[in-house]
């Protein structure tokens, strides 16, 4: 019989319950017991929704209070030192502040722990900190509890682990020239213990995650891989492995992984389908697959007899008891329930599926390969249907948009001259100072702000009632930086939801969500769109905010825009066309509009790529690909304006170093990164590149509840002297600050122009 599996279900409740309760946590107005039952609450409602499904295989411990990485890291003691925790089990408190930097209430005032990207998605896990001496040992029973949990509910579960290698891999040094993969003999200790415990508990399988084998590893890696599971093995730990990867092929890793001594293996077949194939050629009979046909990742409806066509014949060559159909990875990346999208055109809506009805289709699946098609006809019907009317909907195609595109030249990705020529022109227009300061673009999103958006959305607030409104407060934000001395200003983007979701509720191709929440990292929810269409700008999106922020100072005012690679990537994309051919729509979009700014008299425009690394394939030998239409497509949204218009552009946490040429080729004139975290570490790709154009290393991190010192950031602006001329670097934050209060941001930013003007006393 092939059983149904889930990797791991959306942890944040459908309307968004984790969120209300952890950030009730954070202010006081809940106790840990109260924030720990929501938690209960939850896990309880999602194994009971997969059980009712028809869900065989349910994962537990797929929940978090943050990020399954750092609760790794709480399991196996990897805590580093100053975040109130010195053995024995890991609280709450020391837990978060390793998450959120601690202002008073853990004790004391640390950052937090790095954040980056999970793979190339826009979820963010936080970065495990290891040293030469790290010790482990087990700290966090919570893989343990939660399946006892889901036991005394009548509910068996598989739990989930992030595994050993990948755990280690996704961490880093925090001292040079030591690999932390060095530490595996003193982890796999503990993921012995754990594993032992489950098995006392019950537990006949574990999914243990391995998405670093979607990586290119080399042979270190691949020792480490046949180490850590020679040593499990040998343990006799008493439950059985599915060993898990996800997000890309095996590739050069998948003879290794095959030989590994564990009792499964899970293959994302949505993001690579074509290894199927080889596995089945390589594969002892008696290895357990996984087969991830329903994709886990974005929110298209299956076509499920498409489908069973590719999967019925693996069944009728190996059997069915040692095969598993299953979703290519956690739902975490998905919305919870479309039941709740009562306003979605209901065309549209019939051709999407989110978590709870990805849980279906994986039953209907299990159902229609153990007892026939026949069993679950009207449904495989219903979804043949809805994939039949997508590809034909006259709502997908529109021919104006496809002509423009054919009729893009390569002269419409290029400035008229140089940097250099640009530098010049831009400097006798703006004069600004050495060590210019500014902020990425939002500023709090207070009580205020997002109540009149809701009295407004409802039309208890009128049009006119609401306009007054963010004019008030766009005033304010404008009064309120030039009392901080801050030398190029932004609007605050009071009228902006998100900054995916307010340009695409202007572009036609784009529909979205009410409850359509996903987790990007903590308590930061997003709503991503969803891009069904062909897209183009029906009328001027921005230009209206940013003239009349303009015309309240006498200094630069930025103008804002989401770029288009960031706009595709933080979407739910098509996926009936190439990714290429709906960026470069999306930047023909965008172009109209930069246009349209510089005409209005806005001479600085920031077009935002916080996703541009993000999008890189996993694989090295995709990435030229990838490379050149994503720098083509933000060149061709930028490269329409004047050598005088200064073009700038915002990255999120990423490695630059591999792709720095890249970076380069996009010419903005000014590039801010986040740095604050890493105190600097990342500008060493610019600084061995000898990047040419100017840098704003950030120096406040904006992800923690905690006020920079001006001590902090001089030294931050200090470092980043090590390793930039004076004349490239600007002063900022390292990301917008719509998410802090005012009450952090007003002192923040206040030492932040104090450290600049610092730097410009000592003699530069």
């Amino acid at each position: 019989m092939i059983q149904t599996a889930n990797l791991g279900f959306p942890r944040i409740g459908a309307r968004r319950e984790l969120k209300k309760a952890t950030e009730g946590y954070w202010k006081g107005d809940l106790t840990a017991e109260e924030l720990l039952e929501e938690g209960r609450k939850l896990r309880a409602r999602h194994w009971q929704l997969q059980k009712e499904a028809g869900i065989q295989v349910i994962p537990s411990n797929d929940f978090s209070f943050y990020d399954q990485v750092l609760d790794a890291a709480a399991m196996v003691g990897a805590v580093p030192d100053g975040y109130d925790w010195s053995g024995g089990p890991v609280s709450l408190d020391s837990y978060f502040a390793m998450a959120r930097g601690t202002r008073g209430r853990a004790g004391g005032d640390l950052q937090a722990l790095e954040m980056t990207k999970w793979f190339d998605t826009n979820y963010h896990y936080m970065v495990p900190e290891f040293t030469r001496d790290q010790a482990f040992a087990l700290s966090s029973t919570k893989p343990i509890d939660e399946f006892r949990e889901a036991k005394e509910l009548g509910i068996h579960t598989r739990p989930v682990l992030i595994g050993p290698v990948s755990f280690l891999l996704l961490g880093k040094s925090k001292e040079e020239a030591f690999d932390p993969l060095t530490l595996l003999s003193g982890l796999i200790p503990v993921y012995v213990e754990v594993l032992k415990q489950l098995a006392a508990e019950g537990a006949d399988w574990v999914q243990i995650d391995e998405p670093c084998l979607a990586l290119d590893l080399g042979d270190a890696a691949h020792d480490a891989f046949r180490s850590a599971y020679a040593e499990l093995a040998r343990a006799d730990t008493g439950v059985r492995l599915m060993l898990t990867s996800y997000f890309a092929e095996l590739g050069d890793n998948q003879g290794m992984a095959l030989g590994l001594p564990v009792d499964g293996l899970h293959l994302d077949l949505v993001r690579a389908p074509n290894q199927l194939g080889e596995v089945l050629v390589q594969a002892q009979r008696d290895l357990v697959l996984s087969l991830g046909v329903i994709d886990g990742r974005n929110v298209w409806r299956s076509d499920l007899p498409a489908i069973l066509e590719r999967i019925e014949p693996v069944v009728a060559e190996r059997g069915s008891d040692n095969l598993v159909v299953a979703t290519s990875c956690s739902l975490l990346h998905v919305p919870v329930d479309l039941e709740l999208e009562t306003e979605l055109d209901p065309e549209l809506k019939s051709w999407l599926a989110f978590a709870t009805q990805k849980i279906d289709e994986v039953a209907i699946l299990g159902r229609a390969l153990n007892e026939g098609r026949a069993a679950v006809e009207e449904q495989l019907a219903a979804s043949a249907d809805a994939a039949a009317a997508r590809r034909t909907s006259p709502k997908i195609h529109d021919t104006a948009v496809k002509e423009r595109v054919d009729a893009v030249t390569p002269a419409m990705a290029r400035r008229a001259h140089g940097f250099a020529e640009r530098r010049q022109a831009q400097r006798e227009l703006l004069e600004l100072p050495a060590f210019p300061t500014t902020t990425i673009g939002s500023f709090p999103q207070t009580q205020e702000v997002r109540r009149a958006r809701a009295d407004h959305a409802k039309g208890v607030m009128d049009d006119a009632a609401y306009r007054d409104f963010l004019r008030h407060e766009t005033e304010a934000a404008v009064q309120r930086q030039e009392r901080m001395g801050l030398d190029v200003l932004v609007h605050g983007e009071f009228e902006r939801n998100d900054m995916v979701q307010y340009f695409g509720e202007q572009l036609s191709g784009y529909a979205f969500t009410r409850h359509g929440w996903v987790q990007s990292f903590g308590s930061r929810y997003v709503r991503p769109p969803i891009l069904y269409g062909d897209v183009a700008r029906p009328r001027p999106m921005t230009v209206d905010w940013s003239s009349y922020a303009q015309s309240l100072t006498d200094k630069p005012m930025k103008g804002m825009l989401t770029g288009p690679v960031t706009l595709l990537q933080w979407s739910f994309v098509r996926d009936d066309q190439p990714r290429e051919q709906t960026c470069r729509q999306i930047a023909l979009a965008l172009r109209d509009e930069v246009s349209d700014l510089e005409r209005a008299g806005i001479r600085i425009i920031q077009i935002d790529e916080p996703a541009f690394r993000e999008g890189l394939p996993l694989r090295r030998a995709d990435w030229q690909d990838y490379l050149e239409w994503a720098v083509d497509c933000f060149r061709l949204s930028s490269s329409v304006v004047a050598d005088e218009t200064q073009i700038h552009t915002h990255m999120c946490y990423s490695e630059f170093n591999d792709i720095i040429d890249s970076i380069a080729d996009m010419d903005a004139d000014v590039i801010s990164i986040e740095t604050a975290r890493s105190k600097m570490e990342l500008l060493e790709a610019f600084t061995t590149y000898r990047y040419p154009n100017e840098i704003g290393p950030g120096v406040y991190d904006i992800h923690a509840p905690r006020c920079p010192s001006v001590e902090e950031m001089a030294d931050l602006l200090a470092r980043a002297r090590e390793r930039l001329a004076p004349d490239q670097i600007w002063v900022n934050p390292d990301c917008g600050l719509k998410t802090r209060s005012w009450e952090e941001v007003d002192p923040a930013l206040t030492n932040m122009v104090k450290a600049a003007e610092q730097l410009r006393a000592g003699g530069n």
